[in-house]
């Protein structure tokens, strides 16, 4: 009968189904979209920002995001944010998110490790998808909004890898780089074993927060890097790693979303 029972567990759990994200309000936003160059594609973008700003002269900073479509991250985020500056526990940010179309291309660095090539048909596109925001989007939303020359970056998982590739290999594009659970250990954990390098050349000025969660293929890339920064002490560099065994890779982001905001921008 044993076997009998080892069946039964097993098809008991494979038919588990993970916990469901809670439907998140869709906050008041605008959307456009950009024939990308770089990326040779039309890519759509939503904005959200804060109460008051029509009818406000005063210009923002703007944070920036991939996974930022309607059915992505985009709602929750933006809700946060208009939660905290009510509060008074950030400044006022205009939030950009850039939806996915293929986000396993556009937010994975290039590897010589033939396992991640088997996480989708394209990899490696993460400096494509950088150059759109750098050179096409930037412009756009400049354009179209009240900004200041302050921007920042977040990001979860994948998302979370571009956010700390950008810190570390284009750090001058963004002052404020927040990444939860960043899958680090893409291409034999490269972003790690070359950090103190790039840390030599980091200018100043920037802020860094980003998170492990108890996922042990991403907490101890995280915090080895935890300790590179402590070692390193780079100077005119302000960050924090949020060490969080208990939480699972699919609920760090909204269990640490606002303490990651107020830290890296709180008033």
């Amino acid at each position: 009968m044993k076997p009998l029972y080892i069946l039964l567990a097993i098809l008991t759990l494979s038919c588990a189904k993970a916990p469901q994200q809670p439907a998140d309000p869709i906050p008041a936003h605008n959307t456009f979209t950009i024939a990308s160059k770089q990326l040779g594609e039309t890519r759509t973008i939503n904005v959200w920002t804060p109460e008051g700003y029509a009818q406000a002269t005063d210009s923002l900073p703007v944070m920036y995001m991939a996974d930022g479509g309607i059915k992505e991250d985009f709602p929750h985020i933006a809700n946060t944010f208009s939660e905290l500056i009510k509060a008074k526990k950030i400044k006022p940010f205009i939030l950009v998110g850039i939806e996915n179309i293929q986000r396993r291309k556009d937010l994975t660095p290039p590897t010589t490790v033939a396992k991640d090539k088997e996480v989708a048909p394209v990899v490696g596109g993460s400096g494509a998808f950088r150059a759109f925001v750098a050179n096409e989007l930037f412009a756009e939303v400049n354009k179209h909004y009240r900004t200041t020359a302050q921007r920042g970056i977040l990001g979860e998982s994948l998302s979370g890898l571009f956010v700390m590739e950008t810190f570390f290999l284009e750090p001058q594009l963004f002052d404020y780089y927040i990444a939860f659970d960043p899958s680090l250990w893409w291409n034999n954990h490269n972003l790690v074993t070359t950090a103190r390098q790039n840390l030599a050349k980091m200018p100043q000025g920037k802020t860094l927060w980003f998170a492990g969660s108890g996922a042990t293929d991403i907490s101890q890339y995280t915090k080895q890097l935890e300790g590179i920064l402590k070692a390193t002490n780079t100077p005119g560099l302000r960050w924090a790693y949020s060490d969080e065994p208990n939480e699972e890779h699919g609920t760090i982001f909204r269990a640490t979303k606002e303490k990651a905001l107020v830290w890296a921008l709180g008033k």
